[in-house]
């Protein structure tokens, strides 16, 4: 009887061998030049895009935000976005095995990995906020066009300027006064402001007329009082809303099983709000810097955080992505035509956004940055607001919140993905047999379901903006600085240039050498701004941040600990091939060396055995095919430089 099979192992320092009969799933490589480049369109250009970049830029001032947010691109968007990339395509492996480039800083792989897991749990509830939309489209009528006493409070308005709502009120004293019309009754404006009533008077109102009470347009009041049904806060959480929680699981069943483009969406929206009247007005707010504001670190911050979110960088999914390239791709390139892409439709949605707000400014007879509020929700006050006035606005809205749900499950797609591939690549003996990866998967999204069930409560939004703010943006600036002290000091600049001209056979810009050494790690420790929450709620939020960053530094510990004093080789790149070695490189050791048995053989970096033996059979069976890392790679000899 032959010895028995035992299933293949891998170890986290490469210390043991694959099975030789390798009966997993080889890792899967992009069919074509341009499937990289669109899957990280489809995954960065989305919800970030259309729902984050404007409420920011309208919170910050609107053309005060785009010149902190364009410097923010150059000096750290796309740097970061190539380095993370070229990482995971130099290793060909994602998560904690591609920083096996610098084994002392594994630590970022899992960090990633709870970054993503958390944004994912919370991204998802916008899905759900778009599919309740996309449902309630579904009529002659939209719901939010006028004020449904269902939802409604006394200070919903239409804001019509072909009403008159003005009423003669006689008052005790038989004087008639003007009053306006509620419920049926003329009311005077002593009674309005008493009881707090929102009512509106007529076309001729203007900013120089008193109004009784103040108004609030349907729109806002169906988003706040319908679909969140939010609370005073987040002590207040409620029960959940079962409409919202069935939106939040159809989204997760969805996004297990489809994905397209907005743009023709975006361009309707655009050329229709463009006729409205105050559209010039919004989009000049939008475009006119005030440069005052600009000494405000807030608005410096917003920037910076929303380049990490719109690329979805510090997620460990573009390490993914990238690792799935061939070994010569050219994601140089492909990161400058990302970048005009994404930052292009974040733009490009900024000119909806503020073309709409322009136009309820003028209706509203109030100043553009007081015509809503300047949050999460802006993006569910405005869109839906622009649909209202196009003809045939249900079909419209159907379409548009189809294209939101579609925008945001392509992102969807790839951020599980970041969480699927990092474990699967840690477990692939295990994970990649049969149909273990799907089932991993199903899981994967169960889980994080339940996590965003909270977010679906009526002080759901409370948590929603605590998930945002900890575990969505502080946390990735951390981690990415650390990528750049991981890659440019301590694994060494001039090298992975040089590993970058094995991969493509020509030598890159200097200009990402200076950003990854200086400008992109000052970029990411820069101020912080202040939210106001309880301090249990603070807590939890910090909570999620160091639960994100603490693999970090245990990574150090896990080095001390195990490996004592060989500080030199937990800055040696672990597990690579001969086609990823330069010249100088032959011969290096590494971590995997310390717990070589007597006589075994290194594939390629380590120290030889002193014992004479033939090639091990499971690396005769992995060259054979191409490397289980990057089966599609062919090895060709490349120039080897040191300078930059």
């Amino acid at each position: 009887m032959g010895k028995e099979k035992k299933s293949p192992k891998i170890e986290l320092d490469g210390d043991q061998p694959p099975d030789t009969e390798l009966d997993y799933k080889k890792r899967e490589t992009w069919g074509s030049r341009f499937d990289f480049l669109l899957a990280c369109i489809g995954f960065s250009v989305g919800l970030g895009n259309v729902w984050r970049f404007p409420y920011l830029c309208y919170k910050n001032g609107g053309g005060a935000f785009l010149i902190p947010y364009l410097i923010c691109v150059i000096v750290g968007g796309i740097p970061l976005f190539y380095l993370e990339v070229a990482v995971g395509q130099f290793m060909g492996v994602a998560g904690i095995n591609a920083w096996n480039l610098c084994p002392i800083f594994r630590g970022i792989g899992l960090s990633t990995l709870i970054i993503v897991f958390f944004l994912n749990c919370y991204y998802n509830v916008i899905l759900a906020w778009a599919f309740r939309y996309f449902f309630a489209s579904f009529t002659s009528k939209l719901p939010w066009t006028d004020c449904d006493p269902d939802w409604a409070t006394e200070h919903c308005s239409k804001f019509d300027p072909a009403s008159d709502n003005r009423c003669n009120y006689t008052h005790a004293n038989n004087v008639i006064e003007t009053g306006a019309k509620f419920n049926g009754s003329c009311i005077s404006k002593t009674d309005a402001d008493t009881r707090n009533i929102t009512v509106y008077l007529s076309a001729a109102y203007n900013a120089t007329e008193e109004a009784i009470g103040y108004k609030v347009e349907p729109v806002t009041e169906y988003w706040e009082n319908k679909v969140l049904a939010i609370s005073d806060g987040i002590h207040d959480m409620g029960p959940v809303k079962w409409d919202l929680v069935l939106c939040l699981l159809f989204a997760w069943i969805v996004m297990y099983v489809t994905a397209t483009s907005p743009y023709i969406f975006m361009l309707v929206l655009l050329i229709r709000n463009s006729l409205l009247d105050g559209a010039k007005e919004g989009i000049i707010y939008y475009l006119q810097p005030d440069f005052s504001k600009m000494k405000d670190t807030q608005v410096w911050v917003d920037a910076g955080t929303q380049i990490f979110f719109s690329y979805s960088i510090s997620l460990g999914a573009l390490t993914a992505l990238g690792s799935y390239n061939k070994f010569h791709h050219n994601s140089y390139r492909d990161a400058i035509i990302f970048a005009c892409a994404n930052s292009g439709t974040s733009i490009f949605a900024g000119f909806i956004i503020f073309s709409i707000l322009g136009h309820m400014s003028v209706v509203q007879g109030k100043d553009i940055a007081d015509v809503a509020e300047a949050g999460p929700g802006l993006a569910f006050i405005a869109y839906p607001k622009a649909l209202t006035l196009l003809p045939g606005a249900p079909f419209w809205s159907i379409m548009f919140f189809l294209m939101v749900i579609l925008l945001g499950l392509d992102s969807q797609f790839v951020g599980v993905e970041g969480v699927v591939t990092a474990v699967v690549d840690q477990f692939p003996g295990f994970l990649r047999k049969g149909h273990r990866r799907e089932v991993f998967i199903g899981c994967v999204c169960i889980l994080q379901f339940l996590v965003g069930l909270p977010m679906v409560c009526p002080g759901g939004m409370y948590v929603f903006q605590l998930f945002d703010y900890y575990s969505g943006s502080r946390i990735i600036l951390f981690v990415a600085a650390f990528m750049c002290v991981a890659v440019a000091w301590c694994y060494g600049i001039r090298r992975f240039y040089d590993n970058l001209e094995m991969m493509y056979g020509w030598r890159i810009n200097p200009y990402m050498a200076i950003c990854w050494t200086v400008l992109s790690p000052i970029f990411c420790m820069r101020p912080k701004g202040v939210y106001e929450y309880p301090q249990w709620a603070v807590a939890i939020g910090w909570t999620m941040a160091a639960f994100a960053a603490v693999w970090i530094p245990i990574g150090w510990l896990y080095h001390i600990i195990r490996y004592g004093s060989s500080w030199e080789l937990a800055f040696k790149p672990l597990g690579l091939r001969d086609y990823q070695l330069r010249s100088q490189d032959k011969g290096e050791r590494s971590l995997a060396d310390l717990n070589r048995p007597n006589g075994y053989i290194s594939d390629g970096h380590g120290v030889p055995a002193t014992k004479s033996e033939s090639t091990p059979a499971y690396k005769t069976a992995l060259d054979n095919k191409g490397g289980m890392d990057n089966p599609t790679f062919v090895p060709s000899e490349q120039p080897t430089f040191t300078r930059l």
